[in-house]
């Protein structure tokens, strides 16, 4: 099936997915973190798919690309986070796996589709 918007893209999907999921495990965290690590890690997650989705529109290859390691980028604060959160215990171990494994996911699919915006084998 033909890309015509941002939306078909699997990269998109699963970074979206991600979003989602975040936004349902912060719901969970302190009172007290509403306008702290909850506010970070949802910002650092939904950045993700919005700079993929900014990045589709671009009218170049290389300004893509930069969009997309600006969504690489936010996808390495998630993980910080997640990591933060999980050392803090506000997410069990399971959840914190679940949500690095389609960190993972989401990371193999921005590599490849910067490879294949650039021609690089790997990022600067």
């Amino acid at each position: 099936m033909p890309v015509k918007t941002f939306q078909d893209l699997q990269v998109w999907q699963k970074a979206h997915r991600l979003v989602l999921f975040t936004y349902e495990i912060t719901k969970t965290f302190p009172r007290e973190e509403q306008y702290g690590l909850v506010g970070q890690l949802r910002r650092a997650a939904a950045s993700i798919p919005a700079n993929i989705a900014e990045g589709y529109k671009r009218s170049g290859s290389n300004d893509y690309a930069r969009f997309i390691n600006v969504a690489d980028a936010s996808l390495e604060e998630t993980k910080y986070h997640l990591i933060l959160a999980r050392d803090l215990s506000y997410i069990t171990p399971d959840r914190y796996y679940e949500a690095f494994a389609l960190c993972d996911e989401v990371s193999k699919m921005l590599n490849g589709l910067y490879r294949a915006l650039t021609g690089k084998k790997n990022k600067p």
